[in-house]
């Protein structure tokens, strides 16, 4: 089969490899129809994660028809249409019984590398470095999908892939960024990033309660999508305006009632602290770049909650401890816990409160798959969200 392997920082090559196989008894081999490239992919294409070995096929985005199932998969059959979770969970360990998926004991076979960076492993996840599992992505012809009696859902005929594909990760994480906010109505919420995971988090606060939400970005082309699509009341520019001084304009002095990361370790900024990290990035100083975060943390209102979805691969510089802990805020965090999300989610777009597939700009061939990431990368012809057909 075809699939996307990374070969190194900014080479992306489409290959022939072998077409995965059954496994586990608890395996499904899923044949591809829609996938896509993730804003947190851009740290793989950028060279930012460890343990990530030449020729591993990237993607944790996808659906698509099953076409094989292990014996002990009973909810599943042929035939199938399924999307498929980013975080793979057995479905029977503490985590998976609290619901706390993406934190799954027993999916992660290399568990270990991650116990040196993180002191703990979370799950494991598709495509996403050897840290993780090694697990071959969804950037391909076919899956193999690890524990199909736990993670797949199956989608109903008629919903065309555009609209469920998302369920597999950044619809549920923009949505789960909101929860951990814990919304009442009439609050005010602030997003950091209007990428894709940041529009699905400002549309997850308005269907959540919010009455205000404001977009914070530097691209003209995500702030509008923010404002006519996701539901933004407000925008800012961060290269335009100071985002501390806008918001608290905004809100009388008082600041959002919960601010949302949806950034992570890439975060961008004007001026010299932009210089400075990146300066010590380069050096291994520090792996993160945490604009987001520490702009987040210094406009929350006092009391209020730093929600955090933007993804963070170790250690970071200058975190303002003393603002976080004198004024009694409150940080969450996590890679999603897609599982959890998925059905209401589902449920959400079959009684038309959104379409997930508002944030699509550009569809590609799986062939076109480098060509896309670069795309995505550079923001080249407002490039917000690629979908890849195999």
């Amino acid at each position: 089969m075809r699939a996307n392997c990374w070969h190194g920082k900014r080479d992306m090559r489409i290959e022939q490899v072998p077409d995965p196989k059954i496994m586990n008894q608890r395996d499904a081999i899923v044949k591809i129809t829609s996938t896509a490239i993730c804003g947190s992919d851009l740290h793989l294409y950028n060279g930012l994660i460890p343990t990530m070995e030449k020729g591993d096929i990237l993607g944790h985005e996808f659906m698509g028809e099953v076409v094989e199932v292990g014996r002990e998969v009973k909810n599943l059959s042929i035939g199938d249409r399924v999307v498929v979770p980013f975080p793979i969970a057995c479905g029977n360990c503490a985590a998976c019984n609290a619901e706390a998926y993406s934190l799954c004991e027993n999916s992660n076979p290399n568990a270990w590398m991650a116990e040196k960076l993180m002191g703990h492993s979370p799950a494991g996840i598709f495509g996403y470095s050897h840290m993780l599992g090694g697990f071959a992505g969804g950037q391909a012809e076919y899956a193999r999908v690890p524990f199909a009696d736990v993670g797949p859902l199956k989608i109903p005929d008629g919903i065309p892939d555009e609209k469920v594909l998302f369920l597999s990760d950044i619809f549920p994480t923009g949505y789960m960024g909101a929860e951990m906010c814990n919304i009442k109505r009439g609050d005010t919420i602030a997003v950091w990033g209007c990428g894709p995971v940041g529009q699905f988090a400002i549309a997850s606060a308005k269907l959540l309660g919010a009455e205000r939400v404001i977009g914070i970005d530097r691209f003209p082309e995500r702030l509008a999508m923010a404002a006519q699509k996701a539901g933004a009341t407000d925008t800012i520019n961060y290269e335009e305006l100071d985002v501390y001084d806008t918001l608290m304009d905004m809100t009388g002095g008082v600041g959002p009632d919960a601010c949302i990361d949806a950034v992570g370790t890439e975060a961008h900024t004007p001026g010299p602290l932009y210089a400075y990290d990146r300066f010590k990035q380069a050096l291994m100083l520090e792996t993160d770049r945490p604009f987001a975060l520490r702009q987040a943390i210094m406009a929350c209102r006092n009391g209020g909650t730093v929600s955090v979805i933007g993804v963070y691969g170790g250690f970071i510089d200058k975190f303002p401890m003393g603002s976080f802990m004198n004024r009694s805020l409150t940080m969450k965090t996590g890679q999603c816990h897609v599982h959890r999300y998925m059905k209401p989610l589902l449920e959400r777009i079959q009684k038309g409160e959104i379409d997930p597939s508002f944030v699509i700009t550009h569809q590609m061939q799986l062939s076109d798959a480098p060509n896309g990431y670069g795309m995505f990368v550079n923001k080249d012809d407002a490039c917000i969200k690629v979908v890849l057909k195999p």
